[in-house]
């Protein structure tokens, strides 16, 4: 067994018991304990892991601890220009895409809202969520700690929020989304693109009264369903308005 000493930062201390919050604290590892290891051990999913140091020094996630050793783990960091450290996981390239887990399907809907791919069935289990995340090239979405600290989990975030809207804000903020969104490109319910549609095409699908009052709509191949802005619309774009600035949509 060894002794070392370790710091943890900003929303990682969420995970620690109240005594190990934002201060140093020393523990017993594993003779072959790795800093993955430990930190997981600790509370902690390897993929709220931005970066770790020991001694002072950036190492990653194998970092064999030896006696002594002073560990200071990191999240992600967005305004904080961290390149010339060791990342210990993996960013996805261009557009993120999502899988969420069975009590997320709130988020799933809103992440599609802005135009974000994302994967949700209330029937997933965590084996198929990790196997479709690594096929895919999907970030896992969880408040399942467990779920999280799987090896094969390579990229995830976890919620600390439990309503879907601060959810969102959590997600946009810590990957910073804002700039990639596209808001009421996909299919709420099937995650399928959308398309524009004349209303003529569509007028046997729409209420009296919509038929009336909106001129515009869009449609999903997959599903068939048809979307118009309507009042529902309206509530959708008041979340975005606080998340997305400049967005410019369309009354």
């Amino acid at each position: 067994m060894v002794t070392a000493t370790f710091r943890f930062y900003e929303e990682l201390n969420d995970f620690l018991p109240p005594s190990r919050r934002k201060k140093e604290f020393s523990c017993l590892c594993a003779q072959a304990a790795t800093t993955k290891h430990m930190i997981e051990a600790l509370g902690i999913p390897h993929t709220e892991v931005e970066f770790v140091l020991v001694n002072g020094e950036s190492v990653g996630f194998d970092r064999m601890l030896e006696e002594g050793d002073r560990v200071s783990v990191y999240p992600r960091f967005v305004s904080v220009d961290v390149s010339p450290l060791i990342r210990v996981r993996e960013y996805p390239l261009g557009n993120p895409r999502f899988i969420a887990d069975a009590h997320l399907g709130g988020l799933a809907k809103m992440l599609r809202m802005m135009g974000f791919d994302t994967l949700y069935d209330n029937n997933f289990h965590d084996d198929e969520i990790v196997a479709l995340a690594g096929k895919e090239g999907r970030i896992v979405l969880s408040r399942d700690r467990e779920l999280m600290k799987r090896r094969n989990v390579t990229q995830g975030c976890y919620l600390h929020a439990q309503k879907a809207a601060q959810q969102l804000r959590e997600i946009v903020e810590r990957l910073d989304l804002a700039t990639s969104a596209r808001p009421f490109t996909l299919c709420l319910h099937c995650n399928a693109p959308l398309h524009p549609v004349d209303k003529a095409s569509v007028l046997h699908q729409l209420p009296p009264k919509v038929r009336e009052h909106y001129d515009r709509f869009s449609t999903c191949d997959v599903c068939g369903r048809v979307y118009w802005e309507g009042s529902h619309w309206q509530n959708m774009r008041q979340i975005l308005d606080g998340l997305i600035p400049n967005h410019g949509f369309a009354s």
